[in-house]
């Protein structure tokens, strides 16, 4: 039975969390979170502090003990909002890596939105009315509007209780118009946002993370909620939780029943937050889910895992639908782009024993063919370049930041331009990865060398290696030429060789 572990580096605390994947299930196995504060100084300075750094690494320590005892399969690490805005993350990085082995992932916070969505709507019964979920943390606040379990929209806010505590909060307690200036603040952001937000007629919101959790323990404390096994924390209650706090002095919130200490100092932030958002959004109030982005980590590693299942196919109706998003947005030829990837789809199918590419290449190979010509959207001049910059930087859900980098190489590198040991694109992938990604490469230019004339000229092809021979048949339809096809397929027989080590021969029926 495979074991994964999520780890979540966080700007205010450092999550893991470890299960089990049981008969389809993932069944909890062990959990711990530790403060360490990575984005404190990030907010101020734009550098993660050596002391924050140092914390984080110790308790990755621990983390990765209780990884090896439980035998943990995979290991996913992923940071958030400060490691974003981090000017010296690469450096933290690089430690993390040589202590631990780690790759750490700096996702960003669409992904991140996605993510949570994802933990919560797998493992909890959600309404079947469209419902917001929350996620404020130390550096940001995600907002996902979904319906039946799909994402309508996400956004992410620079609205973190850490960020904002440091930026606004100086005395103990907080002067009147620092508490004035940090709302009004929170009112510009959630203004920006407020008016999709009430279109789609929310009918239920569910918070998560630590100051939802605090925020649901003191209304009860307070009597502003009733106790049940689920709390639904009123729009008026947060308003008065947030005008509470404000008042109390850091000693006098510490002595509060249901808040941490280390939760105090950042807890007058985090109440504004939440109170402007129920007030300007028009909500009812929330209530508090204990699960998160750990959990949505878990259901990726399981989903990418268990090929066929329903977790997997909801995650590539994300993708999918996210490409197609991104396809329209740079203007991309779709029935173009559909005819290239199903035609990349066959050769990858049909040469699998000689390209020898890992099945997830399937994927971004087709994600490619989609997207190889949105670098028109800029200009021509540099179209492929500008499709790199465009894919590997732009918010297409379910996949990683590394994913997209694939992506976006293997679309960079058709006509006449190949792939260079020295081309940044190139030296972002690992050795393993430039070498499958100069492969995918390959099917890709074949692929849109087999519909350049765009006219749907072909019938079918057929394609077999036999030997030192990769023998590929076109057929056109009844009437049409493929002079053009079989012209640009001729140009590609050198690079063929040269990545798959077999020759080409190109035909027609």
């Amino acid at each position: 039975m495979p074991t994964f572990a999520a780890i979540d580096i966080g700007s205010n605390s450092v999550r893991l969390k470890i299960a089990r994947l049981v008969r389809g299930r993932l069944q909890s196995l062990h959990e711990d979170r530790e403060v360490t504060r990575l984005g404190e100084d990030a907010f101020k300075s734009g550098f993660l502090s050596p002391e924050s750094m140092a914390d984080t690494i110790r308790v990755l320590r621990r983390f990765q003990k209780a990884c090896l005892d439980a035998g943990a399969d995979q290991v996913r690490v992923v940071a958030t909002s400060a490691m974003r805005d981090a000017r010296n993350g690469n450096a933290f990085l690089e430690w993390a890596r040589s202590t631990t082995g780690w790759e750490v992932e700096i996702i960003s916070g669409i992904e991140e939105g996605r993510l949570i969505h994802l933990g919560l709507t797998t493992h909890q019964r959600i309404s079947t009315t469209p419902t917001l979920f929350i996620d404020l943390g130390g550096g940001s606040c995600e907002l996902t509007v979904s319906v039946r379990g799909e994402i309508q929209q996400t956004v992410s806010l620079p609205l973190g209780a850490v960020r904002l505590t440091h930026e606004f909060l100086h005395h103990d307690p907080p002067l009147k118009e620092e508490v004035e200036q940090l709302r009004k603040f929170v009112s510009r952001e959630v203004e920006r946002i407020a008016p999709g937000i009430a279109r789609a007629k929310i009918g239920a919101v569910i918070a998560t993370s630590g100051t939802a959790l605090a925020l649901a323990d003191l209304a009860v404390g307070q009597k502003l909620a009733k106790p049940a096994t689920s709390v639904m924390v009123p729009q008026a209650g947060v308003r008065s939780l947030a005008n509470l706090l404000a008042k109390r002095s850091l000693e006098q919130r510490r002595s509060l029943v249901g808040l941490g200490p280390r939760r105090a100092e950042i807890i007058v932030a985090g109440a504004a937050v939440y109170a402007e958002l129920m007030q300007r959004c028009h909500l009812k109030g929330f209530r508090f889910s204990a699960l998160g982005l750990r959990d949505g980590l878990l259901v990726q590693m399981a989903s990418d895992m268990e090929r066929g299942s329903k977790s997997n196919r909801r995650i590539e109706s994300e993708r999918s639908g996210s490409l197609l998003a991104a396809a329209e947005h740079y203007r991309v030829d779709l029935d173009h782009a559909r005819q290239v990837r199903t035609t990349a789809l066959q050769l990858f199918d049909d040469l699998k024993a000689l390209h020898r590419l890992p099945l997830q290449y399937r994927e971004m190979l087709a994600a490619a063919a989609m997207l190889y010509e949105s670098g028109l959207f800029i200009g021509r001049s540099g179209r492929h370049r500008h499709a790199y910059y465009i894919i590997s930087n732009s918010e297409i859900l379910g996949y990683t930041p590394q994913e997209r980098r694939i992506i976006g190489a293997i679309a960079r590198f058709l006509g006449k331009s190949r792939p260079l040991p020295g081309d940044p694109a190139m030296l972002a992938l690992t050795v393993e990865e430039r070498a499958a990604t100069a492969r995918a490469i390959v099917l890709l230019r074949l692929a849109r060398a087999l519909n350049l004339g765009r006219g749907g000229t072909l019938a079918g092809i057929t394609v077999r290696s036999r030997g030192e021979t990769a023998r590929l048949v076109v057929t056109p339809k009844k009437g049409r030429g493929v002079e053009l096809e079989t012209w640009a397929l001729e140009k590609e027989r050198d690079y063929f060789r040269e990545v798959l080590g077999r020759e080409l021969v190109v035909c027609a029926a």
